[in-house]
């Protein structure tokens, strides 16, 4: 169940063996059923949540109701409502699982606390908040200076997984596009 966790804290920090059981005696374990909330709009993000298993969505909601997809997160990411998590304010994002998902969860006092105790993992989530950094602006300037199709290329080359696991109208949701629009591109890729 913590296999994915240590294999990724691993991939970015050298983690001595001994430290292992211990990070891991920080979070707890979750099972959500689709569509099934792990947090919603309104309420405190008091975990931040690594996906070892399945696919979760966050979004907001527009004034006509519409989702609006901020990211997806599959195994090996995390996700919160970051700024509801640190400050432990009423959290702005809405985030579900788009299929049957398990995720590892620490609270705020166990985070800070593994941070203390456990000094790699400060580097770890350090060169995690740099990539999400980078990753974000990158996906700000697609999204300001990219055409429909181009924006949908970059996204099926940066993150095959998505065109294969989540349907085409979250996609367009997240590219801010029409279904309509990624239902024509898909057909013109097609041929």
């Amino acid at each position: 169940m913590f296999d994915l966790l240590l294999s990724h804290i691993q991939n970015k920090v050298d983690l001595p063996g001994k430290q292992k059981h211990q990070i891991v005696s920080f979070f707890t374990h979750k099972k959500l059923r689709k569509k099934q909330y792990l947090l919603q709009e309104g309420d405190i993000c008091k975990c931040l949540s690594f996906v070892s298993k399945g696919l979760l969505k966050s979004y907001v909601l527009d004034e006509k109701g519409s989702e609006r997809i901020n990211m997806f997160a599959f195994e090996g990411w995390w996700i919160s409502d970051f700024n509801s998590f640190i400050n432990q304010e009423k959290a702005v994002l809405n985030i579900n699982a788009v299929e049957e998902t398990e995720v590892l969860m620490i609270t705020l006092e166990d985070y800070e606390r593994m941070m203390l105790e456990i000094p790699v993992m400060d580097r770890y989530f350090r060169i995690l908040y740099q990539n999400s950094l980078v990753t974000k602006d990158y996906r700000l300037m697609v999204s300001n200076s990219f055409t429909a199709e181009e924006k949908y290329r970059q996204l099926t080359q940066r993150s095959p997984e998505i065109i294969k696991r989540v349907p085409h109208n979250l996609i367009a949701s997240y590219l801010g596009l029409a279904p309509e629009t990624v239902s024509r591109i898909r057909k013109k890729n097609l041929h």
